[in-house]
Formats: structure tokens, C-alpha cells, sequence
């Protein structure tokens, strides 16, 4: 670990995957690249190299993604409201830690090929007293994103599929330009997979 956050970090697992399989047969997480390692044991083993604690939230009936996310070193929250959205999810994760001190650093698990070195610029930035913290590659906003302690109540009140978006349009955001294509590059498809 390079660089050691105070922050807690959240992984967002709770996504149906629909594009990835319209059946729901496959968890597109569970998923293996062509490394072999699955998406989002990449994603939350890149996260925890930055914080030392990582809640990964996971859809309820998810039991063998929740297991591979402990494997990994992450503590499981299931989310009973995840079928709502992706700001349900961030919800019960901020709610999980309760006992955050230093705000929290949220990373989606569909992306395994963000850059070590970018949460830790998210994280420094964070931890250095920033109130919110998002990565930017070529003009475009990506994660992993940084909330500071001052944003609990609004992310306990999130709910839908929005997520945070409406507090990075209307609040100051630290913006981080990195060279880090990676930050955009999400698993929505099989072909995504191979390309990863």
C-alpha cells in the first residue's frame, strides 16, 4: 500500500447487469477477464491497496458475489432496496459506516481497470480536506469519487438511480485531471470483458 486513506471505501455490487445478460443468468462481476481474475474482486483489490476498509454492497439473493467480495478482504452490506437504484445502494453503504470519521471514497465493482495511482489521488485530495473529489479523463467525470464527513446526510437521503449526480451539479467539486482511460471504462457487455 503506497498510500494509506483514512477515508472508507464503498463498492457499489448491487447492479442486475441487464445489458450484460438479459437473462440473469450470468453476474456479470462474477465475470472473469482475460487474466482469469473476476471483475469485481480486480475492483475492490484496487480499491483496498488505497483504504485499509472497504464496504462492497451487494443485492440481496447475491450470496456467491458477497462471498468472492469478502474473499477479497471487503465487509458485505446487502442492500434490501437495490432493485431501486444505484443511489439506494450508496445509501445503505453510507449507512453501514456509521462510523466513518473521514468520509468515504466510492468505487463501482463493474470497473477493474481504474489506475491504483488515481484513488490515491482521489484519496490524498480527500483526506487533505477536500469536500467532494472526482477523477476527470479528457473532460469527462469518472471514479472512483470522494465524499467528504459534511455529505452523510445527503447520501443517507439518496434513493433511484441517479446516484450522486445531483450533489456534484450543485456543490464544488476538486476535479482531478488523470491520465487514466480507465476511470471511464466500465464491464456492461461481454465484449467489454475481452477488452478490459
Amino acid at each position: 500500500m503506497a498510500y494509506a486513506s483514512l477515508a472508507t471505501g464503498v463498492l457499489l455490487a448491487a447492479g442486475f447487469g441487464s445489458r450484460f445478460d438479459p437473462d440473469g443468468l450470468h453476474n456479470k462481476l462474477l465475470a472473469r477477464m482475460p487474466d482469469g481474475t473476476p471483475v469485481a474482486h480486480e475492483a475492490a483489490h484496487r480499491l483496498l491497496r488505497v483504504v485499509t476498509r472497504v464496504l462492497a454492497v451487494v443485492r440481496p439473493g447475491s450470496e456467491t458475489l458477497a462471498r468472492l467480495l469478502n474473499d477479497a478482504g471487503c465487509d458485505v452490506v446487502f442492500a434490501p432496496n437495490a432493485q431501486r437504484g444505484m443511489g439506494a445502494s450508496l445509501a445503505a453503504g453510507i449507512e453501514a459506516s456509521a462510523d466513518a470519521e473521514e468520509g468515504w471514497i466510492v468505487g463501482l465493482a463493474d470497473m477493474p481497470r481504474i489506475a491504483t495511482a488515481t484513488i490515491e489521488d482521489v484519496a490524498r485530495a480527500l483526506d487533505g480536506g477536500a469536500s467532494l473529489v472526482a477523477p476527470f479523463y479528457q473532460g469527462q467525470r469518472g471514479h472512483p469519487v470522494g465524499f467528504g464527513i459534511e455529505h452523510r446526510d445527503a447520501l443517507l437521503a439518496l434513493d433511484g438511480d441517479t446516484g450522486a449526480r445531483s450533489l456534484f451539479m450543485s456543490q464544488f467539486v476538486t476535479r482531478l485531471d488523470v491520465d487514466d482511460a480507465g476511470i471511464l471504462r466500465d464491464v456492461d457487455t461481454p465484449e467489454d470483458l475481452r477488452n478490459v
